[in-house]
């Protein structure tokens, strides 16, 4: 024995106390990976993380009998970990990296000198060897993790526009340079026909003002408190509301306030939500208020002010106000509200609203109501659950309970006299064993209404029996397309959660790109059935392939293995699985591929500018008799956090649910990154021209650091007639420009809170120049943060 072999062993020393260390890290990581990966390999899944564990638990073993086959093992180790990541997914940096970073980080523990040093040298293998292979595998790793580094990600792709021109539609001459409805006019497209900022100078925009509505968060307000509105300007005033339904009248030019309105809502512990998306303008003839702003609220009132002075118009309704619970069912406080604009057509408001989701299976009704614009009389009602009589309900009498409702935007054709609702479910999402007929015809469809009489002229099913809340979420658009070889037709563009976008003839909701019955999966819960077959859209951001999984992500193998587990534990047969009593991965998830931000339609060169996202929920149906009492959320509540995540009671139903986004066990998402994008659809073909990943988890991570990862967004985008597309919405806390030729961002500003709300666009006369506003508001159920700040944009002043 040599003497400095001697020496090691008489005295412990600093080096060896290292060895010791790294040695039972190395056992205790390759243990808890043979523990969780034969349970994988039993239930049918990769086998590398049971191989894996025991080659780091045999070279910890070795390492502690000063063995050098430790180096020569671990380096098989990873070179096989290479091998098996990279026949996975390929040279994808963010699913790559995560399978051999723990492997990598122990690879250079062990080549340290104090480590390797410590090892005998009388062995059949050389220390030199050991010492050698290894660097040479982490050398090759090195060199593989750099190529996939600077491997272009095969998730975007740019292929152009087809960038067509012509004069505006002259639906837009109206809007001129206003912003008088939510969606820019009630068509819904979210276009602004101004052109001022273009792709050429969009990269000078600076901020002009800012506005604080001083609305925060109170006792007792719902766990979701959203900043979700987007303002309208008319004239030379911007409106705009607040969470708890203040009404702001400001300056366009400054942000300076001309008044204030609160109606002092009563907010319910039942409430599901507290948000106001916008409110709605309308002129009306032979009225103490010549023009009206109209706020739908969220105990469930309709209030018409003077947009002058904020002050009530006593000749509507009574003394300005409206009580839209009267002729409801199942009056509870919370379980009906108002968070969306109403729709102004033809003299008329018109409103639906929003019931709690799945509180009980006897809920409020769903039921759609006009009212006149000048005195609030009650015009019509479409009532889901008795479609044909649409004459108002006598006094006394009550709608049909639990249909399904419309809590988004509506749009309006007046030249057809149309009115176009998107419905939601009815009371209860995941199970549907007890539906009425009326429902399932109703149940996630884009509803045509007759403006005058509130007759179905038509209506276009998206999902059938709807077991996942595929709620139609966003505003329809309306807009005219030259399809090859129909010639142009007066079209409606329906963006979905599923990520189908339909494109239908708006006169006869007949499909003007292909539609498809596709089959999907069976096997439904006990007492309930699945429709065989769903609609799939030519035009679509539907994920391309199911989940799989090789797609689950983690920072480190030991959370990717425990989303590979619960994959494999959860039932998923691809798009449209079931909810079960074992739990269903829903992808996409209830967030949803679209949700009520929509996408924004540029009319003259008909394409659209959309944010898909692409997380997976998990649903598990659970039998009531197994729900302890204590663990039930207040009356009327989903959940013990007033929101729709966690324990849904549904009330009256054989089974409650758990609703949660699949997430691993440090909260990120199991399905690897991109979440988020931006993307270009031709109308005309349905095709996506581009395809980008968005936004930075700068906002979500410990550390502020801008990692382009892609991002969820929530809320919606913005076009102009100058090429731009506008967007907040994302996780991290900005508003970008992008060019909509090809999606490349080009600007972007940091705000102090997260921008889940849609941007808005107007012309002011005082200066001579186009605005850009967003609410930087947050949204508290996402965890952004919140805030109160109105901000606009422009160009600086000329001279």
């Amino acid at each position: 024995m040599a003497l400095s072999e001697a020496r090691d062993i008489g005295r412990p020393s600093g080096r060896r106390w290292l060895v010791f260390v790294v040695a039972f890290l190395l056992g205790l990581a390759g243990l808890a990976l043979v523990a969780g990966g034969f349970l994988l390999l039993t239930l049918g899944g990769s086998a590398y993380y049971l191989v894996a564990g025991l080659a780091m638990f045999i070279s910890a073993v070795m390492l502690v009998l000063r063995s050098p086959w430790a180096l020569l093992l671990y380096a098989l180790l990873v070179v096989g970990t290479l091998a098996w990541a990279v026949a996975e997914i390929g040279l994808d940096w963010w699913q790559l990296v995560p399978r051999g970073d723990v492997v990598f980080v122990f690879g250079v523990l062990l080549s340290l000198p104090w480590v390797f040093r410590s090892l005998t040298r009388a062995s059949p293998v050389p220390l030199r060897t050991g010492v050698m292979a290894l660097a040479a595998s982490l050398v090759l790793a090195a060199i593989v993790g750099i190529a996939a580094l600077v491997t272009p990600d095969g998730n975007e792709w740019t292929h152009g526009l087809a960038w067509r021109g012509g004069p505006a539609p002259a639906s837009l001459a109206a809007q001129d340079g206003d912003w008088p409805a939510y969606g820019g006019t009630s068509a819904g497209q979210r276009f602004s026909p101004l052109a001022q900022i273009t792709p050429a100078n969009v990269g000078r925009l600076e901020r002009v003002w800012t506005f604080h509505t001083g609305d925060h968060p109170r006792p007792g307000d719902p766990n979701e408190f959203t900043n979700e509105v987007t303002p309208i300007e008319v004239g030379d005033t911007l409106y705009t509301c607040t969470p708890h339904d203040i009404v702001y009248a400001l300056d366009p030019e400054t942000g300076a306030v001309r008044w204030k309105y609160d109606p002092r809502i009563r907010v319910s512990p039942n409430l599901q939500h507290l948000t106001c998306r916008g409110v709605s303008y309308a002129r009306v003839a032979g009225a103490d208020c010549p023009e009206r702003i109209f706020l739908a609220t969220n105990d469930a009132r309709l209030i018409a002010l003077d947009p002058r002075t904020g002050r009530l118009c006593q000749g509507f309704g009574k003394a300005g106000q409206l009580d839209l619970w009267a002729g409801m069912p199942h009056v509870q406080d919370g379980w009906y509200q108002l968070t969306s604009p109403p729709l102004v057509t033809r003299g008329k408001v018109v409103l639906a609203g929003a019931i709690y989701d799945n509180a009980a299976v006897t809920m409020p009704s769903g039921v759609i109501r006009a009212f006149d614009a000048a005195t609030g009389r009650l015009v019509w009602n479409f009532d889901p659950g008795n479609p044909t009589d649409t004459a108002p309900i006598a006094p006394g009498q009550s709608y049909v309970p639990s249909t399904p409702n419309s809590w988004s935007m509506s749009a309006a054709d007046d030249a057809l006299g149309l009115i176009y609702v998107p419905m939601g479910n009815g009371a209860i999402d995941q199970w549907g064993g007890n539906r009425s007929p009326e429902t399932e015809r109703y149940t996630a469809t884009i509803l045509a209404l007759d403006a005058d009489t509130g007759k179905e002229r038509w209506h276009f099913q998206t999902v059938h029996h709807d077991l996942w809340d595929m709620d139609v979420p966003a505003q329809p658009a309306l807009v005219d397309l030259d399809i090859p070889g129909k010639g142009r037709v007066p079209a409606l563009v329906q963006s979905t959660k599923t990520g189908n976008i339909f494109v239908l003839d708006r006169r006869t909701g007949q499909p003007l790109l292909p539609v498809v019955e596709k089959p999907v999966p069976g096997g439904p819960a006990p007492g309930d059935h699945l429709s065989p077959t769903q609609p799939f859209s030519a035009a679509s951001f539907f994920p391309r392939v199911p989940i799989r999984e090789k797609d689950m992500w983690g920072v480190t193998p030991f959370d990717q293995l425990a989303c590979r587990l619960g994959f494999r534990h959860l039932r998923y047969d691809g798009p449209f699985t079931p909810p079960s009593l074992q739990g269903s991965i829903v992808f996409p998830g209830n967030f949803g591929v679209m949700d009520w931000g929509g996408m924004a339609i540029d009319p003259i060169r008909q394409v659209a500018f959309a944010h898909p996202n692409y997380m997976a929920f998990v649903d598990k149906l659970v039998p009531q008799e197994k729900i302890k009492r204590e663990t039930r959320g207040p009356s009327g509540g989903s959940d013990l956090k007033g929101q729709e995540e966690g324990l849904n009671p549904n009330r009256g139903a054989p089974f409650a649910v758990l609703l949660n986004p699949f997430l691993s066990e440090v909260g990120l998402p199991c399905q690897a990154p991109p979440w988020g994008y931006v993307a270009g659809m031709d109308l005309r073909t349905g095709k996506v021209a581009w395809h980008r990943i968005n936004g930075t988890i700068r906002d979500e991570s410990p550390l502020p650091l801008p990692i382009r990862m892609g991002v969820p967004s929530l809320g919606g985008p913005m076009v102009t007639r100058g090429g731009v597309a506008f967007l907040g919405s994302t996780l991290d806390y900005y508003l970008r420009a992008y060019d909509m030729r090809t999606g490349k961002t080009l600007w972007r500003s940091r705000l102090s809170a997260g921008a889940q709300a849609s941007p808005m666009s107007y012309w002011s006369n005082a200066s001579g120049r186009q605005f850009v506003v967003v609410m930087a508001g947050g949204h508290r159920s996402l965890g952004t943060q919140l805030g109160d700040e109105l901000v606009a944009y422009a160009l600086p002043k000329a001279g």
